[in-house]
C-alpha cells in the first residue's frame, strides 16, 4: 500500500493488478481512497498493508467516539514493489460518458468466472497471469479504453455497492483512466504502445 500526504489529504493506493514483467500486458490497476487530514503531515511511503490493517485494528478498538481524529504511526516502509514507482496525474481529468456500477459488476463477474474456467488447478503460474492477463487488459465493450481489470479492481475494493444503478464517472489523462464512485477511484494505465487512437 502506497501512502502520500501532503496539502491535509492522505491519498492511499493499493495495487489490484500490475504487470509481472516487460512482456506482461496486463494493465497497471490501482485503487484509491482519500482522506482529509487534521494536521499537516508530509509522507511518501509504501507499507505492508497487513501493518496499517493492525495498527487500524488496535486503534478501532481502543476508541469509542468515531467523530473524534486519531493519529497513527506510519508502519515501516519496503522498497520491492515494482508498481509503486508509477504515480497516476494528480489533474488534468477530462471526463467521459459514464456507466453504472450494475455495468461494472457485472463485467467483473463474468471476467472472474472466465478466469476460473480458463485456468484449472495446479495449473503453473506463466500460464494464470496469460489468461489473467488476456482477460483484464480487455477493453469493456462500449467503454473505449476502459480495461476489464478496471471493473474487478473496483468490485473487489467494494467500490461498487450495493446499488446496481449507481453512477460511474470516468475519467481520462494520458494514459491514465479513473473510475470513481462514492467509495473510491479505480485507476488504469494502459500499455504505451495503446496510446495512438
Amino acid at each position: 500500500m502506497r501512502l502520500i500526504a501532503g496539502g491535509g489529504i492522505l491519498a492511499v493506493y493499493v495495487a489490484v493488478i500490475y504487470p509481472a514483467g516487460l512482456l506482461d500486458e496486463v494493465p497497471t490497476v490501482l485503487g484509491l481512497r482519500t482522506f482529509a487530514l487534521t494536521e499537516p503531515v508530509t509522507v511518501d511511503s509504501v507499507v505492508p498493508i497487513r501493518s496499517l490493517l493492525e495498527r487500524a485494528n488496535r486503534l478501532n478498538a481502543e476508541i469509542s467516539d468515531l467523530t473524534i481524529p486519531v493519529t497513527m504511526t506510519v508502519p515501516m516502509g519496503v522498497n520491492t514493489v515494482t508498481w509503486a514507482a508509477i504515480s497516476p496525474p494528480k489533474g488534468g481529468w477530462i471526463p467521459r460518458p459514464s456507466t453504472t456500477t450494475g455495468a461494472l459488476d457485472a463485467i467483473a463477474r463474468a471476467g472472474i468466472a472466465e478466469v476460473a474456467e480458463a485456468v484449472p488447478t495446479g495449473t503453473g503460474a506463466q500460464l494464470v497471469q496469460k489468461v489473467r492477463a488476456e482477460v483484464w487488459g480487455r477493453d469493456i465493450d462500449g467503454l473505449e479504453d476502459v480495461a476489464a481489470g478496471g471493473a474487478f479492481a473496483a468490485l473487489s475494493l467494494g467500490f461498487l455497492g450495493d446499488v446496481a444503478a449507481e453512477e460511474v464517472r470516468i475519467f481520462e489523462s494520458g494514459p491514465w483512466t479513473r473510475l470513481t464512485t462514492a467509495r473510491g477511484h479505480t485507476l488504469i494505465k494502459r500499455k504505451a504502445w495503446r496510446l495512438a487512437r
